[in-house]
C-alpha cells in the first residue's frame, strides 16, 4: 500500500509538471518581439491634457510650414516656433496681440 502511494504521488507530481510546461508551450501566446523602428511619419503631433485639449503641437500647416506650438494652461497665450515664419519666436495673446517676438 505505501510502495503505491509513492507512485501515485511521483505519477501525479510528474503528469502535473509535464502538463504545466506543455500547456504554457501550446495555450500561452509567444510574446511579440519589440521591432526596431527606423523612423515615423505624420503630419502633426498632439499633445492633450487631461480635458482632452490640444495644448502642444508639432505639425505643418496648409502651406507645408512647420511649427511648434504651445498653449498656457488657460488658453490665453500661445508660443509659436517656426523657421518659416518671419518672427521665429512669437508669443501671442488669444485676441491675436503679438506680446514678444524674435528677431
Amino acid at each position: 500500500m505505501h510502495k503505491q502511494m509513492i507512485v501515485l504521488c511521483a505519477t501525479a507530481f510528474l503528469g502535473g509538471t509535464v502538463g504545466g510546461v506543455l500547456s504554457t508551450q501550446l495555450l500561452l501566446p509567444r510574446p511579440v518581439e519589440a521591432q526596431k523602428l527606423n523612423g515615423m511619419n505624420a503630419e502633426e503631433f498632439l499633445l492633450l491634457d487631461t480635458k482632452g485639449k490640444a495644448r502642444a503641437g508639432l505639425g505643418l500647416d496648409a502651406n507645408g510650414e512647420v511649427g511648434l506650438v504651445l498653449k498656457s494652461k488657460d488658453g490665453n497665450r500661445t508660443l509659436t516656433l517656426s523657421p518659416d515664419d518671419p518672427s521665429v519666436i512669437k508669443l501671442v495673446e488669444r485676441g491675436g496681440q503679438i506680446l514678444w517676438k524674435a528677431p
